[in-house]
């Protein structure tokens, strides 16, 4: 059941002040303060449905799952402004006024609002681990297992590059919301997993090849259920995290996350790379004993952390 928190006179990072913003919530599993909780955040088109016969991550996620609801409390929040709680009011106009950072400390806001003074882990993927990464830095003593997969806590310059060719298909194409998906799933897949998968196989009956018409699908799915407003703001989103923004390095900005961090990464993700979270690995080490970085093996790139549901499992065995 979708629920919500008001949160009251926020002022975003680039100065823009909101008399109140709605934050909505679903909570699954136990009861909150009954169990462990367990926060997850959302990806770019996702939303706080995370389990259930719609759940977006069900295969993690669930009665028996690797984040078992017979044990734990799931929270999951919506990012304002994502067009899943269908209140008119919480489309954001303009879709430049909140960065990771801001997200992060509205969830934290609603945290406090309700009573949560521990969770036993945050987890996240994409962009959704990304602002992870800024919860961790902003309530550095909530978290007791930090959990980002196929994220970074930086947008790098390819991950932004790909962000404005978005921004300019979402500006600019006579079907924004259509057009922008089937360039981004060229970014959440492989070359190999396209060739798993089609083959180049045809299509006698759509006089195309399925490769085309899987975009092509794509594409209409997500126009059908996902508002231009949100899919810019998102995008927006993904192309600014940075927890050292205005802050000082990596090293000393993660020196204050008292979590333990279990980096996951996928080996064919082209969007999140693996080698990038090698290199946070190796600093974190220098600084901290309790991280880890585990790896996906899959042929299916940034998407695999949606599909590969035992290995997630294995490799989050000592988190759950």
């Amino acid at each position: 059941m979708l629920q919500k928190i008001e949160i009251l006179d926020f002022v975003t990072a680039g100065n823009t002040h909101f008399n109140s913003i709605d934050l909505t919530y679903e909570v699954f599993g136990k009861p909150l303060h009954e169990a462990p909780i367990v926060l997850v955040n959302h990806a770019l088109t996702g939303n706080s449905t995370v389990c259930g016969e719609q759940g977006w991550w069900k295969g993690l996620i669930g009665t028996g799952k690797c984040i078992d609801t017979d044990i734990y409390t799931v929270l999951s929040f919506n990012i304002p402004g994502n067009g899943y709680d269908e209140i008119k009011d919480n489309v954001i106009e303009d879709y430049k006024v909140f960065n990771a950072r801001d997200i992060a400390k509205i969830f934290s806001e609603g945290i406090r609002k309700l009573q949560i003074e521990k969770l036993h882990a945050v987890i996240g993927g994409s962009v959704g681990g990304g602002i992870a990464w800024e919860l961790a830095v902003v309530e550095p003593k909530l978290i007791h297992h930090l959990v980002p997969i196929a994220t970074d806590w930086k947008s790098t310059d390819w991950l932004k590059a790909n962000c404005l060719v978005q921004e300019q298909i979402l500006l600019n194409s006579k079907n924004p919301v259509f057009d922008a998906r089937l360039h981004a799933m060229l970014m959440y897949r492989s070359p190999q997993s396209f060739r798993q998968k089609f083959d180049r196989s045809y299509n006698e009956d759509k006089e195309m090849y399925n490769i085309e018409s899987w975009l092509l699908h794509h594409g209409k799915k997500l126009d059908d259920r996902f508002t231009l407003s949100a899919y810019k703001q998102l995008n927006y989103i993904l192309a600014n995290i940075d927890i050292t923004e205005g802050r000082s390095s990596f090293r000393d900005v993660a020196a204050v996350i008292e979590s333990n961090i279990h980096i996951i990464s996928v080996n064919s993700d082209i969007f999140f790379t693996q080698q990038e979270d090698a290199i946070t690995y190796k600093e974190l080490k220098q600084i901290k004993k309790n991280v880890t970085h585990g790896i996906i093996d899959s042929v299916h790139g940034h998407d695999a952390f949606l599909i590969e549901f035992e290995q997630l499992e294995g490799l989050l065995k000592k988190v759950f």
